[in-house]
This record gives structure tokens, C-alpha cells and sequence, in this order.
């Protein structure tokens, strides 16, 4: 497989942006078609490398429905870490007490989840009869083990050190699975920046380890009615309460899908990754996702 250095001089000067005139050029030589003889690599492949990305996908049976469920599977990939990207950006900027240039990455986030969300439509037509035509050749294979869903969790504030275990033999991504779960999740940030903006928050919620799950506390919630009840259009910190709000939600939503998907397609039998199956998904359905800002409402 072609492995080519974006930042190779071939490859750099086929991505470079144009200038408006070298754009306004080309359209005058061409006539206004579009250009079809290149002296390298097609532009459009080396940045997006979309020759490797179809390389990507290797069934394990000739089942045609196998590759709908690869390459969905491979999608959500994408999904989970461009929303990873979009929540750490979040966190910088939240981090430096900056509300408002926070909020479009958390917008952006919402609506990468929802792309995410839409990816199981893709999989609607899955019966059990469907499924197990190639599911014993995933063997123990199962999303439960994706590391990068474990990130999105982790960042989320969904915390349970047990389930890095699996990687342990996979030492770079322990390790960054390990490093995540010892830095402070967006929820632990943004209860940081509360308590800097002045809402009285207890010293030992500030100062807990975060490895832990956090447990929602009477003193954030407070916090939230306060912000909900300033309606002015200046009210930064209720926007990020909405974005916020925005994320959970479609996260939520992503979860349900996936309880969805798996009634489906094998019901309650046993994952193939020796969980519970539907019977786990149900149950980490209950941990809540920003938990104040959904139980503050009842208060406002």
C-alpha cells in the first residue's frame, strides 16, 4: 500500500492552497472546465488519501451485507475521534476561561455525533439471520473493545478504569488510554470554570481525584439554575450550558441506537466480546452524561 508523506515536496505542493489569482488563471486556461492532466498524484487524493482509506476495508467472508457492517463500523471510527478532536479543543479553550470561543467546537461536536447517529441507518436492514451469516469470523471482535470510543467516554466524564484492561498488550494505546482517564474530563473542566467565576463549589469536588467518576453534586446544580436564570443575549455561560446540553443529548442518542441495533440483530444473546450484550448497553444507559445540567431543570 502507498504510503506517501504529506509532507514530501510532491505531495505539499499538490495540496497547497491556491492564491485567488493562480485560481482565476487556471479557470481562464481551461476555458472554465476543470483540469484533468496532473504531473504527480491527483491533489484531491493526497489530501483527503482516499485510495488508502478504500484500501481499508477487508471483509473476513463473500457475504455482501459483511461490508455495510465494516465499513459503518469504520465510519463511527472516524466519528468517535473527529468528536474526541472537537471536545479537546472544547477543554483548551475553557481551560483559559475563553466561553465563547469554545462554543463552536461544541456545535460542531453535536452535529458530528449526529452524523455519527445517522450511520446506524445504515445498518437497519440487519436481521439476526444477516448478522450471524459472518459474526463467528469476528471471532471475540466486538465495539466494546474500540479504544477511541473509550476516549470519547472518558472525556464525556464516563469513567470506569476496568474497561482499559483489554489494551494492556497494546502499549501505546494503554498508554493513552491511561493518561486520559488521569486528566480532567470537559465535565471536570467545566465545573472548574464555575467555580473561577465565582460559584460557591465545594473543595473537595474541585480537588477529586478524576480518575473517579464524577457524582453529581448539589452545588453544581445550584450553579445551573443561577445561569438559567439570567436570560440576557450576554449570558455566556448559559450558551455553553446549551451547547453542552446539545452534546449529551446526542450522545444519548447514540447509545440508544446502539440498544436498538442490537435487539435487531441478536437480541440478548451474549456479545461477542463476552459482555452481556443488550442487558450492558442497558445499564450504562443510566450514567448520565453531564448530569447537572439535566437535573438543574427540574429546579428552574
Amino acid at each position: 500500500m502507498e504510503q506517501t508523506d504529506l509532507r514530501s515536496p510532491m505531495v505539499t505542493a499538490a495540496v497547497r492552497p491556491a492564491t485567488p489569482q493562480q485560481r482565476a488563471a487556471r479557470a481562464a486556461r481551461n476555458g472554465g472546465e476543470p483540469t484533468l492532466e496532473f504531473a504527480e498524484r491527483v491533489p484531491y487524493d493526497a489530501y483527503v488519501r482516499a485510495s488508502t482509506l478504500h484500501r481499508l476495508q477487508q471483509p473476513l467472508s463473500d457475504d455482501p451485507g459483511e461490508m455495510s457492517f465494516l465499513m459503518v463500523s469504520q465510519i463511527m471510527e472516524l466519528y468517535f475521534g473527529l468528536t474526541c478532536h472537537e471536545l479537546r479543543e472544547a477543554q483548551r479553550q475553557l481551560r483559559a476561561d475563553r466561553i465563547w470561543e469554545a462554543l463552536p467546537s461544541l456545535r460542531r461536536a453535536a452535529l458530528h455525533l449526529e452524523g455519527l447517529n445517522a450511520a446506524w441507518q445504515g445498518l437497519r436492514w440487519m436481521t439476526p439471520a444477516d448478522f450471524n451469516r459472518f459474526r463467528n469470523l469476528l471471532g471475540e471482535g466486538s465495539g466494546f473493545q474500540s479504544a477511541m470510543y473509550r476516549q470519547l467516554e472518558f472525556l464525556l466524564g464516563l469513567r470506569d478504569p476496568t474497561l482499559i484492561r483489554p489494551f494492556r498488550r497494546q502499549t501505546e494505546v494503554y498508554a493513552e488510554l491511561t493518561a486520559a482517564l488521569a486528566a480532567p474530563s470537559l465535565w471536570d473542566d467545566v465545573v472548574a470554570l464555575l467555580s473561577r467565576r465565582g460559584f460557591d463549589l465545594p473543595a473537595e469536588l474541585l480537588d477529586r481525584d478524576v480518575a473517579v467518576e464524577h457524582e453529581p453534586d448539589p452545588a453544581v446544580e445550584a450553579a445551573w439554575v443561577r445561569i438559567y436564570a439570567d436570560g440576557g443575549p450576554d449570558n455566556h455561560l448559559r450558551l455553553l450550558g446549551e451547547a453542552l446540553t446539545e452534546v449529551a443529548e446526542r450522545f444519548g442518542d447514540w447509545r440508544w441506537h446502539h440498544i436498538k441495533a442490537v435487539q435487531r440483530t441478536m437480541g440478548a444473546k451474549v456479545g461477542s466480546g463476552g459482555s452481556a450484550g443488550l442487558a450492558w448497553l442497558q445499564r450504562s444507559m443510566a450514567r448520565v452524561v453531564f448530569p447537572e445540567l439535566w437535573s438543574a431543570r427540574t429546579a428552574m
